[in-house]
């Protein structure tokens, strides 16, 4: 690859696999996909007060990919294998993507409890190798998936909580909503199971990019709060990403409604000067 990656900053939608969880939860029940998932939601609210299926049960719907360089600034953001977004070859290109760009640092926002296992299941799944990634061979603090190695991957909520020592209430929206970006907008994480009986999959997959881009921004001031970039130089960073937008909204619906919802960042430190 020519272009200088140094992070991936990506975000996955998914849905439960319907199939699987009639074969392995319900076996002999006759359930359809559907009639599985709700069954199991019920399940798991009268067990735990939470419906939420585990993601050993899910397949990715959409994966997108924000590149950025080492002087964090965009390169380009990517929903991987569109239009048909074959969770296959999302999971393939996700995976071969970190190789071709010679493992760049991945970036998430609470990608350790779940976007990351879930590329990690759906690598068992579909039989990808990603001997690079498992390089269990190696010193623990070496190893790609160590917990504390941030040049593997950088999720934000364990730099937030100082990993899970506290908790961040309040989420990605929360965070995006602080540097006054749009955080959660039209579609709902709750929402994209509906949407996706619809057909609705490129509508997941704008509403995927938006997450991707509220979790650029606060990876940016994410660096400023670690001293690697400096106010002056996210923001000029930020009206960047803003300019690259604008280019390409006749090609990303959701990128009209995020600017709509755009908010500068309200800085104190211009009033008191």
């Amino acid at each position: 690859m020519t272009v200088d990656v140094r992070y991936l900053i990506f975000d996955v939608e998914s849905v439960p696999d319907g199939e699987l969880i009639a074969k392995t939860r319900y076996p002999g029940s006759g359930y359809t996909s559907t009639q599985a998932v709700t069954r199991f939601r019920q399940d798991l609210l009268t067990a735990a007060g939470r419906d939420f299926i585990p993601y050993t049960y899910h397949l990715p719907v959409a994966i997108v990919v924000a590149k950025v360089r080492a002087d964090f600034s965009l390169v380009e953001i990517v929903s991987l294998d569109q239009p048909a977004h074959r969770p296959h070859v999302m999971a393939k290109h996700f995976w071969t993507g970190w190789e071709a760009y010679e493992q760049p640092t991945w970036v998430t926002f609470n990608g350790r409890t779940f976007d990351i296992p879930l590329m990690e299941h759906a690598a068992f799944r579909y039989g990808i190798s990603v001997p690079r990634w498992f390089n269990l061979e190696q010193r623990t603090y070496e190893q790609s998936r160590n917990r504390y190695n941030l040049n593997s991957h950088f999720d934000l909520q364990e730099i937030l909580t100082n990993y899970g020592s506290t908790w961040f209430r309040g989420g990605l929206n929360l965070a995006a909503s602080l540097l006054g970006k749009p955080g959660k907008m039209n579609v709902q994480g709750d929402m994209v199971y509906d949407l996706y009986l619809q057909g609705k999959v490129a509508e997941i997959n704008e509403y995927c990019r938006c997450d991707v881009l509220d979790t650029y921004f606060v990876f940016l001031r994410a660096k400023v709060l670690m001293g690697k970039i400096t106010l002056a130089q996210e923001q000029e960073l930020v009206r960047q990403a803003k300019v690259l937008l604008e280019s390409q909204i006749d090609e990303h619906p959701a990128y009209a409604q995020y600017l709509k919802e755009w908010g500068d960042w309200h800085n104190p430190w211009e009033e008191s000067a």
